[in-house]
């Protein structure tokens, strides 16, 4: 039996890859992940905010910082989690 990696390795991993990140406050981004520590702050790439599943594009970035203590989720499969979202 293994045992489940923790979240900051899992994040690690991740670093280059398209994530979704979903806020305590419902504000949705999707981008690239450039930068983690250990407290979850997220450095996003080629970010997006988004709106519904990706139905609706609210604002395009460029580098995004998101504070660890605001994240609610993330997804590793931006297609899954906003399907509606074509611009990854």
């Amino acid at each position: 039996m293994s045992r489940p990696m923790p979240p900051l390795r899992v994040l690690r991993d991740h670093i280059g890859s398209p994530i979704y990140v979903k806020l305590k406050d419902k504000t949705e981004y999707i981008g690239t992940l450039k930068l983690t520590d250990n407290t979850m702050n997220l450095v996003l790439e080629d970010c997006v905010e988004v709106k519904n599943g990706g139905k609706e594009v609210v604002a395009k970035y460029g580098t995004v910082f998101v504070r660890g203590s605001m994240i609610l989720y993330v997804s590793f499969n931006p297609e899954k989690a906003a399907p509606d979202y074509t611009g990854m």
